[in-house]
């Protein structure tokens, strides 16, 4: 009968997905200076041997053709015929991504030029026939000694309902006959009588003599999918004359060319991209889990509705009825800790894509860099962790490309020949800090400023160095001379810093000339609630978020001064900031315009401070993120909304844009 196998493609795609993770990892991280260790080039095999099966299984040719000649490739190095020098590990690079292309366009539907693929394919190719003639093999390479003999007796009886793993031993009889020829039998004994027959289930045994010059873990990498489900015994044979491998013995059934009836499922394990913990675990949907979430988020606005209700209550009377408000309360909270914790991915995630990177623009750019990662554990809420992927490597590349020197400056400068960059994540503070640092030359403070009268930009010579560093994030700023594949036309600091502020996140730059720079990102733990303090302004209420609150004060009148072009200021603690009026901002009636009558919040975002004029602290409140732009349109200076105890709608209030519209003022 015919079964539809698409059912199953999600789950092939994302775990052929983390193995070609592993193995660009795996490569990446081989050493062609030292003896590479066999399990690791063993571990690059098996990945590219389960996409090939499960390719083959699905019926996605093309990406099972070029895997093949990948895996070709790979066995060659694991026997120790072909060394695993800079160049063949380039090459592989290159095909890991080309699977990932072939991968990606399957997956997508989209087609694929093959003249992306035949390249490599030719490459991978000639590097095959090298090993093969000798000219490729050197004792770099530690290599799974060789079998004595050149034949297997194979046992193999898969368990009775194999088949609903989606494995089929007729796609495994075949996997060995690339190998070598082979001699096979069923084993019928189990087999009941046609009208007892099951379809999904699996009744036949074999018995495989295979006749091939190959290690015994080159055979058994065959049965990698089943091994679990079947009883496997795999037993070298005394070496045999060439007639042996061709001629059949008389007792063999020949491998029929369609198999029974049967219903196959997802393929039950592919090799993992990375060590996980024991346990248990199981793969959800995304959309289920941000259900849940908004649920979860719907409790949150209903809960603190009856807080709100139950502050109206006499606590005698209704003494029983606060204190089961109060246990809802806690127990709410726990649950949407314990959901969001769901959301939550290692930084690791993404932190695993820059070794590749690293290494690929290090070689192009001709510098000595080592990576260094650390906190790698951290968790972060998904929705960040794919926002932030773009922004990080746009600061890599900017600290390979500016920061880190080439070998003869490093020298010249008295320090190392390699270069570091530093890439760590941490919590402080309710927070997730994400660091990207090197040891490189640092940025130049007059040249920044250099480049920053050029373009007429509001600058003086004394300007604090925070501020100079702030700089790099202006639109269209800067300080390359060239414009390159990497960089020079002044769109990526300030594409960065928007993206971080997009994640209600800031970004700050610190530099010492000589010694490097690290830029440092202050993210939420997600993007979904959000701890705000309620203000009052008119009769509309606003929430601004506890992490950019620096402190609130009602100002005296000499505090208070008016400056051409810039506004109202008030000084705080020895410093000025801008002073905005939140109801003229968004036109709201019957609020307080006078400063020492209402209630300034002072808040900070990428490092400067505004005053916002309130008319009263409403309180705090953990509130849940409502897309504003996506049920209504963009608002500016509001990053979202939420629907209070009360039901009525409050906008959140977004510090990074009303820091930039005091630039935009000042700079009118």
């Amino acid at each position: 009968m015919d079964t539809d196998l698409t059912r199953f493609h999600a789950a092939f795609f994302e775990e052929s997905f983390e193995n070609v993770d592993v193995m660009e990892q795996a490569l990446v991280a081989l050493d062609p200076a030292t003896a590479v260790d066999p399990e690791t080039v063993n571990t690059i095999f098996r990945a590219a041997h389960s996409i090939k099966g499960g390719a083959a299984t699905f019926g996605f040719t093309a990406v099972a053709d070029f895997t093949h000649h990948l895996e070709s490739l790979l066995d060659a190095a694991r026997s120790g015929s072909k060394a695993l020098d800079p160049d063949t590990v380039n090459l592989l690079l290159e095909a890991v991504d080309v699977v990932r292309a072939l991968l990606g366009a399957a997956r997508d539907g989209d087609p694929f030029d093959p003249a992306t693929a035949t390249g490599v394919q030719t490459r991978l190719a000639a590097a095959l026939t090298s090993a093969s003639t000798g000219a490729g093999a050197s004792p770099a390479v530690s290599p799974v000694p060789a079998a004595s003999t050149t034949s297997y007796s194979i046992h193999f009886v898969p368990n009775a309902d194999l088949f609903r793993t989606g494995n089929e031993p007729l796609h495994i009889l075949r996997d060995l006959q690339t190998l070598g020829p082979t001699e096979v039998e069923a084993e019928l004994d189990a087999l009941p009588a046609l009208d007892e027959l099951e379809p999904e289930t699996s009744y036949l045994g074999w018995r495989i003599t295979l006749h091939a010059a190959c290690p015994e873990q080159t055979v058994r990498d065959i049965f990698a999918w089943v091994e679990d489900d079947c009883t496997l015994d795999i037993q070298p044979l005394a070496d045999t004359s060439p007639m042996a491998a061709t001629e059949p013995r008389p007792s063999a059934i020949t491998t029929p060319a369609t198999a029974p009836a049967k219903t196959p499922a997802p393929p039950p394990h592919i090799a993992p991209a990375v060590h996980h913990a024991e346990g248990t675990s199981i793969r959800v949907q995304t959309s289920k889990i941000d259900a849940l979430m908004n649920l979860v988020g719907e409790l949150v606005i209903t809960q603190a509705m009856l807080s709100q209700l139950g502050s109206q209550l006499d606590p005698v009377r209704d003494e029983k009825l606060l204190a089961g408000l109060g246990q809802l309360d806690r127990q709410t909270r726990l649950l949407q800790e314990a959901v969001m914790s769901t959301r939550m991915l290692p930084v690791a995630n993404v932190f695993s894509r820059f070794p590749r990177i690293v290494h690929d623009l290090a070689g192009k750019l001709g510098k000595e860099v080592e990576l260094v990662t650390t906190g790698e554990e951290t968790e972060l809420d998904k929705s960040v962790i794919e926002k932030i992927t773009d922004p990080l490597t746009h600061l890599v590349r900017n600290s390979l490309d500016h920061g880190i020197e080439t070998a003869g400056e490093r020298i010249a400068a008295g320090k190392p020949e390699i270069g570091t960059i530093h890439l760590s994540a941490s919590h402080e503070g309710g927070h997730i800090v994400i660091r990207v640092a090197d040891d490189g030359r640092g940025l130049d403070r007059e040249h920044i400023l250099a480049k920053a009268h050029e373009k007429g930009m509001a600058v003086s010579d004394t300007m604090p160095d925070k501020e100079v560093w702030a700089l790099v994030f202006a639109p269209g700023f800067s300080t390359s001379e060239h414009v390159t594949e990497l960089s020079g036309r002044g769109v990526g600091m300030d594409v960065v810093r928007r993206n971080v502020q997009a994640l209600s996140g800031q970004i700050d730059v610190e530099s010492h000339p000589g010694k490097g720079a690290t830029v440092t990102i202050r993210l939420p733990l997600t993007l979904a609630i959000l701890d705000g303090m309620l203000v009052r302004v008119g009769a509309e209420i606003f929430i601004v978020p506890l992490n950019v609150i620096v402190e609130s004060m009602q100002p005296h009148p000499d505090q208070l001064s008016t400056v051409m072009h810039e506004g109202r200021i008030v000084r705080v603690r020895g410093e000025h900031a801008p002073l905005i009026a939140l109801h003229r901002l968004f036109g709201i009636p019957d609020a307080l315009d006078d400063p020492t009558r209402g209630i300034l919040v002072i808040v900070e975002a990428a490092g400067q401070k505004v005053a916002l004029l309130v008319d009263e602290l409403v309180g705090q409140q953990q509130v849940v993120i409502k897309s504003l732009e996506t049920n209504y349109r963009r608002v500016p200076c509001v990053s979202g909304a939420t629907i209070l105890g009360d039901g009525r709608v409050s906008l959140i209030l977004d510090a990074g844009q009303l820091v930039q519209s005091t630039r935009l003022a000042a700079a009118a």
